[in-house]
């Protein structure tokens, strides 16, 4: 197994949803691996939690990598954070990224969970699955 492909998963994850014009559109700048202390902006795209399983095989290291990104809106209603959440899956699901480790074999979406917050705002949580081989 080899998780030291995961450093570089995520760098290219963030690369491609801060440079998808479709995103932008929906929640702008507001992109985080981080959150920012202060004032969160009204809706915003986080990334989150990883699971990695050890998918080597006799050709080399390997791994499927179980990540989340969560879109978070204080606005009224799901109608924002669908349209956030459904531009974050386009800008994903297939794309070709640019790993500076690595390949990717294939990236997928696995599930959404769409939930209220204790403090009134909406969160969907997308969750994906990307298989990377060694290189």
């Amino acid at each position: 197994m080899t998780y030291a492909l995961s450093q570089s998963l995520q760098e290219a994850i963030y690369q491609q949803l801060t440079t998808d014009a479709a995103l932008a559109a929906e929640v702008g700048t507001a992109i985080y691996d981080m959150l920012p202390s202060g004032t969160l902006p009204g809706i915003y795209v986080t990334l989150g939690a990883e699971t990695v399983l050890d998918r080597s095989d006799i050709s080399g290291g390997g791994a499927l990598h179980r990540f989340t990104v969560t879109v978070v809106t204080n606005a009224a209603g799901f109608s924002a954070a669908k349209r956030a959440a459904a531009a974050v899956s386009d800008a994903l699901v297939d794309a070709p990224l640019n790993l500076s480790r690595g390949h990717l074999v294939g990236l997928w979406f696995d599930r959404a969970t769409a939930s209220r917050l204790t403090n009134g705002d909406r969160s969907i949580a997308l969750r994906f699955s990307a298989r990377l081989e060694d290189s």
